[in-house]
This record gives C-alpha cells, sequence and structure tokens, in this order.
C-alpha cells in the first residue's frame, strides 16, 4: 500500500512542477512590466494662410457664334443646275454670280407667254371692234339690246384675259430672271449643296448654299435671370443702354482659351424669360475685322460684374463639398483641426471666393485632407497659395448659376 501511494505522488510531481514554472514566470513577467508600442507622430499636412486680395467677378456664358446675317441661298424656280460660279468658303460680293440653271425651258415659258398676251390682244381689238360697231344701231333698232350688251361683256371679258396674259408675261420674265443666282449681299459662302448637272426647285425651293456676314460676328447664348438683371443695371441692354453700355464690357474667350482681342456688346435680348430654365436668350456683338471667328464655334462669353474688395480665397482643393454644404479644415493656434463650414462664393481660376465662415491670417489645410479628423493635432508644412489662377483670364461663374 505504501508503495501504490508514493507511486501516485510521483506521478502528480510533473504536473505540479508546470505549474510552478506558469506562475513563477507570471510573477516574474508582471514585475519587469510590458512596454506599450509608441505613438504615431502626427500627420504631416500642407498648410497655407488663405489669401486676401481684390478680384474681379465676372458673369460667364457659353455661347455659340452665327454670323450678323445668314442667308439661305435658294433656287426659286426648276431647272437643272447649268453651272456653279463661285469659289466655296471665299468672301463674296453683293450681286456676284453664283449659280446658272438652264435657262431653256423658261424661255419658252416666256416666249408661249408673249404669243398669249399678243392673241389676248388682238381678241381685245376685235371685241372692242362689235361695241362700237353695234353702238349706232342699237339706237337704230338694227341690233338688239340683248346683243349689244352681250359684246360689251365679251369686251370686258377679252380685256381680263390681256391683263391676265400680261401677268403671266411678267412671271415668266421673273422666273427667266432666276435661273441667274446672285449673292444678296457681301458675306462669306458656304460649300455648295448641290453640283451641276442636279434637278434643283422641283415642288419646293432648294437650299443651294449660305452666306454667312462675319464681320462683326454675334454670339448667341443664355443667361440666368439673376445674371441677367444684374448686368442689365450695370450696362445696359441693346434697346436701354445704361451709364457702362459704352465701355463695351463684353470680352470673348475662344476654344484655344485666347481672349478675342476686340470688345463686345449686347445687340439682342429675348423678350421674354424661358420658365422651363430660368434664363434668357442674349446675343452679342463683335468686331471680326481678320474674319478669324467663323459661325458655328463655341465661345466663352465673359463680363466684368463688379471686383470685390478684400476677398478671401482659398484653393478649390481644400474645400470640402457634401450635399451643398462646404468646409475647410482651418489649422488652429495649437496645430489642431478644426472643420469648419463656410459659404463659398464665385470662382475664380483655381481659387474659391469664401464669403463667409473665414478670417483673415487663419491657416487652412491645402493637402492631405484624407489623413486628418477634427481635434487631430497635425504637423504643419506651410506653403503659399499661388494667386497667378486668380488672374481675371481665368475667372469662372458662381457654382450655383444655371445656364449662364
Amino acid at each position: 500500500m505504501r508503495r501504490v501511494h508514493l507511486h501516485r505522488l510521483g506521478t502528480a510531481a510533473p504536473g505540479w512542477r508546470t505549474a510552478s514554472t506558469t506562475a513563477a514566470l507570471a510573477i516574474v513577467l508582471t514585475a519587469c512590466g510590458t512596454k506599450a508600442p509608441p505613438a504615431a507622430p502626427p500627420p504631416e499636412v500642407k498648410v497655407a494662410t488663405v489669401l486676401q486680395r481684390d478680384v474681379p467677378i465676372y458673369l460667364e456664358a457659353v455661347g455659340q457664334t452665327r454670323g450678323n446675317t445668314e442667308t439661305e441661298i435658294l433656287a426659286r424656280v426648276e431647272g437643272f443646275l447649268d453651272k456653279v460660279h463661285f469659289q466655296e468658303g471665299t468672301m463674296v460680293k453683293k450681286g456676284q454670280l453664283l449659280y446658272t440653271i438652264d435657262p431653256r425651258p423658261l424661255e419658252a415659258n416666256l416666249a408661249q407667254a408673249k404669243g398669249n398676251l399678243a392673241q389676248a390682244q388682238a381678241e381685245w381689238a376685235r371685241r372692242k371692234q362689235d361695241v362700237a360697231r353695234f353702238e349706232p344701231l342699237v339706237a337704230d333698232a338694227a341690233v338688239s339690246r340683248q346683243e349689244y350688251e352681250t359684246a360689251v361683256a365679251q369686251e370686258k371679258a377679252a380685256a381680263a384675259a390681256v391683263d391676265a396674259a400680261r401677268a403671266a408675261e411678267r412671271r415668266a420674265e421673273v422666273d427667266l430672271g432666276y435661273v441667274r443666282v446672285t449673292a444678296p449681299d457681301d458675306g462669306l459662302v458656304g460649300k455648295t449643296e448641290v453640283q451641276a448637272g442636279t434637278l434643283v426647285g422641283r415642288g419646293q425651293p432648294t437650299l443651294l448654299t449660305k452666306i454667312s456676314k462675319i464681320d462683326p460676328i454675334h454670339v448667341r447664348f443664355t443667361l440666368a435671370e439673376k445674371d441677367y438683371l444684374r448686368y442689365s443695371r450695370l450696362y445696359g441692354t441693346a434697346d436701354q443702354p445704361g451709364k457702362k453700355h459704352e465701355e463695351d464690357a463684353m470680352e470673348m474667350i475662344l476654344a484655344d482659351g485666347s481672349v478675342h482681342p476686340e470688345k463686345g456688346r449686347i445687340v439682342f435680348v429675348d423678350r421674354n424669360v424661358d420658365p422651363t430654365t430660368g434664363t434668357i436668350l442674349v446675343e452679342a456683338s463683335f468686331p471680326n475685322p481678320e474674319r478669324i471667328v467663323r459661325p458655328g464655334q463655341y465661345a466663352k462669353i465673359r463680363a466684368r460684374a463688379e471686383t470685390r474688395q478684400a476677398a478671401i480665397l482659398v484653393p478649390q482643393r481644400a474645400v470640402q463639398e457634401m450635399q451643398g454644404l462646404f468646409n475647410v479644415a482651418v489649422v488652429k493656434a495649437d496645430d489642431t483641426i478644426e472643420f469648419r463650414p463656410v459659404e463659398a462664393g464665385e470662382r475664380v481660376g483655381a481659387l474659391w471666393v469664401i464669403a463667409k465662415g473665414l478670417q483673415p491670417g487663419e491657416r487652412i489645410v491645402v493637402e492631405g485632407l484624407q489623413k486628418i479628423r477634427p481635434g487631430v493635432k497635425v504637423t504643419a508644412q506651410n506653403v503659399t497659395i499661388e494667386d497667378g489662377a486668380a488672374a481675371p483670364a481665368a475667372a469662372a461663374p458662381t457654382p450655383a448659376a444655371s445656364g449662364a
């Protein structure tokens, strides 16, 4: 029995040793302590002091150029096109011959009309002689009153037939004149829509080509109602010039970004505002002496509305927008972050005018917004806001503007 007891003690000894070792190790570790991982350094962001300067505010709209007159040249008579007399895409003069239509069918029509007129005149002369012969015979009762009155009626009908034949002759002469298609005014002629040998004018007038007067060149565009009112109060309109109308406030920016050297002015404003879009159609005129600007080009129209004094500007990339609300990350004096709501105004190049929410001298995060959150401390790398983008040539409309 004693041996069995010793055997059990011996069997339990290895487990006891393991538990003791584990407990001792825990005591040692607790006594020594475990080192916490080092804290993450503050995120590095680029910070800039808001820019303050006077900036011009512009009204802008995108439009399409057109000639100050756009004339469609049509074939007004039916016939086969005989010849094209102009070079496409060149300037033509008023009265210059553009097309000729085969005149032979119309010459035959005129000859027939002349023959019909001569026949009608001969018939009229005969009827007049009948009336003159019957008139004295009626008094002597040699001719009945009925015969005389019939002769008078036939004479009137013959006179009317002469008038109709004469009108047909004039119409044939006019039609024959239409075989020579000439330019109604000076202008730039486009491509020809038909070639020699084509039957034109059958059933309805056929478009032959178009002529545009491009000096001055016109631009049609739409303005939002509020922008139209703002501009009109400053510069007036075509029918009611304002105080600054004579300054020719309009500028035209072409597709390559260049500014047209000539200033323009409004020459047409539609009678009503489109109620579905809240915009009004406007047309401006620009001198185009070099004829570089052609009809159909897209152009940006710009007019200075005001100069914003001491405006606060920030880069557009520094402004966060969500559901129409704007905010910027302001770096406080202790280098912690505050996300502040702001009221964004007009865009001026790559900058944004901040109407409310920022004060002069405040610092904002311009790069590294994805690294920060409210209240976090940052390592600020100071940079300078580039204000070259705020030049007038790069001005843009307000984000809320529509149709401009």
